[in-house]
């Protein structure tokens, strides 16, 4: 078949070169197409319940709500975990799905069990709804309102109906959130006093309201042949409308709302706040569909942004803080550097040891086409373009084949032009070519594929490690095996096309100098053969020692450029101290020269994609470009500045993380750190209270930071316990006791006001001094049947007493975390002693149990699968050799190339103080098919010498001398194909950097093996009897 192909190409040429031009125009079609972000997204198929439920505390919103959503949820095919928070006035449920759910039917299964389950709720709470449509990449795009004159009540409303709706119809863009909670409402503030003069109850104020702030409609007049519509208008539409609005008639004299309360503009309970360089501001975020584009939907959000500005009043001012395409700009410079580089590396190498400038050209040809061919594969499986995806392909391992096609192509014409003595035509290039190419076609496709093959088991890992490498795997595999047909089709009709007849194989000096080296190397090799095998075992074992100590990670944190600080406060903290506590830590962090700016969400947002309360908060840290830095700073020793300085601000706690990685973090685990410890149980005490010890036991451990407990601390609740004797003997029902703490109190909507096209609550509530005052809730008049009045003291107990801030449950279980990060070990390491630690020193009673979440978890389940998948692949390799060689004997003489590569890529970690992570386990596989491929390559010569009856001393000698070049060559492209990839230190290397090393160290022992120890094992274990079958 391959002979068919390379006859039909060399025939045949202008339809390969026809087909190399629509090749070319497809792929750059593709690649405008092509979906580009920085990293692959990871997070879990999943669908957040958000359930506002008013001013419920925590135990009552999980019994009440939580409880039953869960209970729900329980059944629905293809969830894998459901996790819930319950805290004050909101309970979220979280269900994840397996990854093969498409997102819009797993919403729907969820939308038909809450459904179900709504009848099941208390009364008067909002109805449960499902987060947006988005991911851990959604955040895209962050911007800041300010104004020197406008209060943020006025601003939310310019973002809520002015900004937001505006941002909404942009492609793309799933939902436009808000961290700041001072939405606008009409507040009923009532006078008790005024109240209590006229016997009035919060009841009849709430009823009053209700009855006159509606419109009607009357179906229609029909009158001399028309029809006219008629309506009722009774809504009110401003504060004056409100205020005359009648309460009762006292002695046929009405007393309206202005009598009884004010009405003003104010703002709920604060929920949320934001602020930006020590200031308060809005924080506007735009979160992406889940499967766009997130450079484009940035770009796209970033255009109408500027429409936007000209828009506004011309005291607010509207600043970009956060722009996700340019981390992907970033991220695919560092990718287009490192490919090029490679790929300038890869040309100089075939110059300089092919001798021949035009066979150079035709091999470096084959790079961007191999390159379009895995853009047109991804474009149509919808991989996108990222970090992981493009930054694992290596040109020189692409070209590998094209490089044996050529160079015997190149040796061939020179003999060929020796031979007849005068320059050959073009027919007889086109002859040598095509001979060329036959003789090496079968070993070099077989090389290729089996390069190819070791990938395949990449595909077959799930979860996070499937979603980060099996992108970069089918990239590779696409560029694989169109650089495959390339070197087939095209390289075979460029070299009969370029190549002259007057090929000469000139003196080398690069390749001359190699030949004197390895002469007497190999000539060493198969006399010493004992000595050279007996080495390649200890080096063996060695490397088997060294790997031991590596450590371990998951895989190398991506520098996104800009950091995020989590300052933690006490759980019982107000919204004026968070203010306080928040600025002042911005403040000193802008003293840092390399800060941009910094600005901070605390709480809630009002989408609530991340519950936080009050006392937690997320500060973004925007960072100037490296190139701007003072001299001699590290990203290390920035953060050590930073901690300095936010030290400097009393009353916090700070954790340290990035902004991508942190929602990845808190989405795939529910935890925004390195490890999550999470402590399971009954009893939310006890589980506190082991959650303290494992904390204090973590933070005597070298490497542990930010070191945290999950703030399920007790906190004060005012607590009215209603005495159902004292309201039974009254003749009240529970529900109107219930209804004014929750409107008098709680401030909830009894309506609302509508101008124009916006919105606002209408709310009733007590003034904020009564509010905050225990005595004066005591005195709050209760509605009787005969239309009295009493005070709440006399039909409830009211009562300070401790209650949980917030409880967490998984998979139906309670549960209090441990959060922590990693610095200055691996993870693998860190985690091994701290298990053992705990194991000593914390006992945990019968019924209560720890799991380990975060980037620990990912380890784990990448490396329970990475044992099934090496294996999976070596034996691909094995089963490949033996079915083209037909011999176990050469399978297994080829396949020792595997160990012996591994070895130099562990050397090669070892040296610059790499763990070995999943993203250098990937390496190793891919080393694999490298390692073997030279291998073929020389052992395929060596039997073709012995079936033209060479002894087999002979055919090895001449076979190795023979293969020198190649083997040099597809070795080097190789190799210097990764070493912008090992050496680079711009946005995202660090990623990159562990697998190219592997590669690069491995392939230097697996030269070392193909030219010494392959020839000594041959000479060993083959007899002249022995003839293998040509491949």
């Amino acid at each position: 078949m391959l002979d068919r192909l390379l006859h039909f190409s060399l025939t045949q040429r202008f339809l390969v070169i026809i087909g190399t031009i629509l090749l070319v125009g497809f792929g750059l079609v593709s690649w405008r197409q092509l979906n580009l972000d920085a990293v692959p997204d990871i997070t879990t198929n999943q669908v957040a319940i958000n359930t506002e439920t008013g001013g419920m505390g925590p135990e009552e919103v999980e019994k009440l709500v939580t409880f039953p959503i869960e209970t729900a949820m329980g059944g629905i095919p293809g969830v894998t975990q459901v996790r819930s928070l319950s805290q004050y006035g909101l309970s979220q449920v979280t269900v994840t799905f397996k990854d093969e759910v498409d997102t819009y039917f797993a919403r729907q299964l969820v939308s038909e069990r809450l459904n179900n389950v709504k009848e099941l709720l208390p009364s008067g709470i909002e109805s449960p709804q499902m987060g947006p449509v988005s991911t851990g990449l959604g955040d895209i795009y962050m911007y800041a309102l300010e104004s020197k004159t406008r209060p943020p009540m006025e601003l939310r409303s310019l973002q809520d109906w002015f900004i937001s709706p505006q941002l909404r119809t942009v492609a793309g863009v799933a939902e436009v959130n808000s961290a700041d909670g001072s939405v606008k409402q009409y507040q009923v503030v009532v006078r008790p006093r005024a109240l209590l003069a006229r016997g009035i109850a919060v009841d009849e104020v709430v009823t009053a309201l209700q009855k006159n702030n509606q419109n009607a409609g009357g179906g229609v007049l029909e009158q001399n042949g028309e029809r006219v519509l008629i309506r009722s208008v009774g809504m009110a539409t401003t504060m004056s409308d409100i205020e005359r609005i009648v309460v009762k008639t006292e002695s046929g004299v009405p007393v309206l709302i202005r009598d009884v309360a004010d009405v003003r503009l104010g703002i709920p309970t604060l929920t949320g706040i934001s602020t930006k360089d020590g200031k308060e501001s809005l924080l506007g975020i735009v979160m992406m569909l889940k499967g766009a584009n997130g450079r484009e939907v940035a770009k796209a959000v970033d255009d109408r942004i500027q429409e936007i500005k000209t828009q506004l009043p011309g005291d607010v001012t509207l600043t970009t803080t956060y722009d996700r395409s340019h981390l992907v700009d970033d991220v695919l410079h560092t990718v287009a550097k490192s490919l090029l580089e490679g790929a300038a590396l890869v040309i100089i190498v075939l110059v300089l040891l092919l001798g021949n400038v035009r066979g150079a050209i035709v091999v470096a040809l084959a790079i961007p086409l191999a390159m379009l061919c895995a853009v047109i594969g991804m474009n149509r499986f919808g991989i996108s373009g990222n970090l992981m995806s493009l930054g694992a392909i290596d040109f020189g391992l692409i070209v590998d084949g094209a490089v044996v096609m050529i160079e015997n192509a190149v040796r061939r014409l020179a003999e060929a032009r020796e031979h007849k003595g005068i320059t050959l035509t073009r027919k007889e290039v086109r002859h040598s070519v095509w001979e060329s190419a036959r003789e090496v076609a079968k070993p070099t496709a077989f090389a290729v594929t089996i390069i190819t093959v070791v990938y395949l088991p990449i595909l077959a890992l799930e979860g996070t490690e499937g979603k980060m490498f099996k992108p970069m795997a089918f990239t590779v595999v696409f560029a694989l095996i169109g650089a495959l047909l390339l070197t087939m089709t095209l390289v075979p009709v460029l070299a009969s096309m370029f190549l002259s007849g007057d090929t000469k194989e000139g003196n080398n000096p690069v390749m001359s100098l190699f030949s004197r080296i390895y002469a007497p190397a190999l000539s060493f090799s198969l006399r010493a053969r004992g000595v050279i095998i007996g080495g390649a075992l200890a080096l063996l074992a060695v490397s088997g020692l060294v790997f031991s100590r590596l450590g371990s990670e998951f895989v190398p944190q991506l520098d996104e450029g800009s950091l995020v600080i989590q300052p933690v406060r006490v759980r019982t903290v107000d919204a004026e101290q968070t203010v306080n506590l928040v600025t002042a830590f911005e403040r000193k962090v802008l003293e840092v020269p390399e800060v941009l700016t910094v600005f901070s969400r605390s709480g809630t947002p009002e989408v609530a994609t991340d519950p936080m309360p009050l006392s937690l908060t997320d500060s973004f840290i925007m960072l100037k470009p490296r190139d701007q830095w003072r001299k001699g700073l590290t990203k290390e020793g920035l953060v050590e500045e930073l901690e300095a300085k936010v030290a400097e601000v009393p009353g916090q706690g700070y954790n340290f993380s990035q902004p991508i990685q942190m929602r990845f973090s808190e989405l795939v685990s529910g935890v925004k750190a390195d490890i999550g410890i999470k402590v399971f149980g009954e009893d939310l005490k006890e589980l506190k209270s082991k959650a303290d010890e494992i904390a204090a036991v973590m933070r005597d451990l070298p490497g542990a930071q930010d070191v945290e407990v999950e703030q399920v601390d007790e906190v004060p609740v005012l607590q009215i316990d209603i005495d159902r004797d004292a309201i039974s003997r009254l003749g009240i029902n529970i529900d109107e006791i219930q209804e004014l703490v929750a409107t008098a109190l709680g401030g909830e909507p009894v309506g609302q006001i509508i101008e124009g096209d916006k919105r606002f609550a209408l709310t009733v509530t007590m003034p904020n001094e009564l509010r905050n005052d225990i005595d004066a809730i005591k005195g709050m008049l209760v509605e009787t049947p005969d239309g009295g009045g009493v005070p709440l003291s006399s039909v409830a107990h009211i009562d300070n007493v401790p209650a949980p801030a917030q409880i967490s449950r998984e998979m139906g279980k309670r549960r209090v975390v441990v959060q922590l990060n990693v610095r200055g070990t691996d993870l693998g390491t860190f985690v091994a002693k701290a298990q053992l630690a705990i194991k000593e020193r914390v006992k945990l009673k019968e019924g209560y149990y720890i799991t380990w979440g975060g980037q620990f978890e990912n380890l784990q389940q990448a490396s329970q699968r990475l044992t099934l998948v090496v294996p999976v692949a070596l034996a691909l390799i094995f089963i490949l050799l033996f079915s083209t060689f037909g011999s176990l004997k050469q399978a297994i003489l080829i396949f020792t190339g595997v160990p012996l590569a591994i070895t130099g890529g562990i050397l090669a970690l070892a040296m610059r103080s790499l763990p070995f992570s999943i993203t250098a386990g990937i390496g190793f596989i891919a080393l694999s098919g490298v390692a073997v491929m030279n291998g073929v390559v020389m052992v395929s010569a060596i039997n073709r010498l012995r079936t033209e009856g060479r002894t087999v001393a002979d055919a090895v000698r001449e076979g190795a001398t023979e293969r020198l070049r190649p083997v040099l060559m597809t070795a080097l492209v190789a190799a210097l194909g990764f070493i912008p990839m090992a050496l680079n230190t711009g946005i995202g290397a660090e990623v990159q950097r562990p697998l190219a090393t592997v590669v690069i160290g491995g392939i230097a022992s697996a030269t070392m093996l193909t030219l010494v120890v392959l020839p000594a094992l041959y000479a060993m274990f083959e007899r002249d009897a022995d003839v293998e079958e040509e491949l």
